[in-house]
């Protein structure tokens, strides 16, 4: 972990994991990089109750329990001076790109360009930051 970093109460924070300088988590946060990893850039703030995942559950044989079947793994890469705000969800191979902004309760299942600010589920872009 590098300095200046804040990670606040009940944050769950599981498998690889990277969180660069001045950026913070706030309280019930949960991280799970399994085995590919959450990386998380400078500056970068997460509110309360965000989910980020670095996997799915694999569903495709219905001969075999699904809590048998393992998981399907891609990293989750947050650059720089991102904003995601509260109760948002981050799914398994989403890039967020430098300055973007997360509105709350959002769910990203793609990427997402720098300095976008998107919202909904699943996240739609609602402006740009830059013009």
């Amino acid at each position: 972990m590098d300095s200046n970093v804040s990670i606040s109460p009940n944050v769950r924070i599981t498998g690889k994991f990277e969180i660069k300088k001045g950026s913070s988590i706030a309280q019930n946060c949960t991280i799970s990089g399994e085995k590919v990893g959450v990386f998380i850039g400078e500056n970068v703030m997460i509110a309360p109750n965000v989910v980020i995942v670095a996997f799915n559950h694999i569903i495709s044989n219905v001969d075999i329990p699904m809590n048998k079947q393992g998981n399907d793994e891609d990293a989750v890469i947050i650059e720089d001076d991102v904003w995601i705000a509260s109760n948002c969800t981050i799914s398994k191979g989403v890039i967020i790109g430098k300055g973007a902004v997360i509105a709350s309760n959002t769910f990203v299942n793609k990427n997402i360009d720098p300095y976008t600010v998107v919202g909904g589920v699943p996240a739609k872009i609602l402006k740009k930051r830059i013009h």
